[in-house]
Order: structure tokens, then sequence, then C-alpha cells
């Protein structure tokens, strides 16, 4: 195997993961530990191994939002054309916390009770030769009936809804996850 900048790109950004999973484990309790992987292309592995390194988190934080017990709130993510749980990328500065309270406000408009971490999920990236993982926090909150807005300024969310647990759309990402999450947490 040729090591190259990509070989030591992968390791700090593992590094980087490892921390970050560490000090999430050390600030919350009782949430439930997953693990995903994902297999992308060199590019993409380039592009989430430097934002791991950066931040931890390859895919940001996230938010799974319930609203009188038995609705989640997903918004329609038109690069990926799924439902998606409200999230984003963490702002240099900005804790995952921070980041998951920024982007439900950016793609729903909506304030929410925060109740702590729900999930601590490690996403193991690939590409052809390359490996390396970050953490996914998914914090839970509440919320009650306010009217949902989207001002995303990357243009990337198109709508938000609220959606009875029972019937999550069929094209929501991570869907059986979402679903096993809200089953461990009673939704």
């Amino acid at each position: 195997m040729v090591v190259d900048d990509l070989w030591f790109l992968a390791d700090e950004a593992s590094q980087r993961a490892e921390q970050a999973y560490h000090r999430l484990g050390e600030r919350y309790s009782d949430y439930l530990d997953d693990r995903r992987t994902r297999h992308v292309s060199r590019g993409q592995f380039r592009t989430l191994a430097a934002r791991v390194k950066r931040t931890g988190a390859p895919y940001g934080a996230q938010t799974i939002v319930s609203r009188t017990g038995d609705e989640l709130l997903l918004v329609r993510h038109d690069g990926v054309d799924m439902w998606v749980l409200p999230g984003g990328e963490v702002d240099d500065e900005e804790t995952y916390h921070e980041a998951a309270v920024r982007e439900l406000g950016e793609e729903a408009g909506v304030s929410a009770d925060y109740r702590g971490l729900a999930v601590a999920a490690r996403v193991d990236i690939c590409c052809a030769e390359y490996g390396t993982w970050g953490v996914l926090p998914v914090f839970a909150a509440t919320a009650d009936d306010a009217e949902l807005r989207v001002e995303d300024p990357d243009d990337e969310i198109s709508a938000a809804e609220w959606f009875p647990v029972s019937d999550l759309p069929e094209d929501t990402r991570d869907r059986s996850e979402i679903l096993t999450w809200c089953d461990r947490f009673s939704w």
C-alpha cells in the first residue's frame, strides 16, 4: 500500500473522532450507541475525512424532535431527495448541541426543549483503499405546535413536516434506525 496524504488525513480524522466520542461520553449519559458504515468515493472520502479532522463529525449534528408523543419532525433534503432529521454541519467554535439547535431553527423554524443526547452513532467511512470514522450526535427534543418555516441558507431543505411515528415516509433516510430509536425512547 502506498502511503499518501489521504492516509495521514484519515489517521488524523480517526484521532479527532476518538476525542469527540469520549467527550460526548463524559458530557452525556443514557444515550443509545449506534454504528453504521458509509461507502463513498475517494473525493467524498477526502471531504468527509477533512470534516472529521476539523469537528469530529462527518455529517454534523442532528435532532430527533417529537411532538404530542407520537409525531416526529422531518425535513425534505433536496440534495439526497429524501426526508431526513433536521441537522447539519458544525461551524468553527460551535458545540454539537449548538449546531443542532441552529440547524433546527434554519431548517424548520422551530424552537425546541432539548432533553439531551439520544444517540451517539459511530459512522465508519470507507473508500476503496482508506477508512476512517466520525461521530454523529443525535439530540432529543420536544416541540409544540409551532408553525414550521424553512429558512435554510444552504437551499438544501425544501419542506418541513410532522409525521406520525407509525407512518414515516418510505423515503426517510435511516428510517429503520429512527424507528429503533423511537422505540428505545418510547416515542
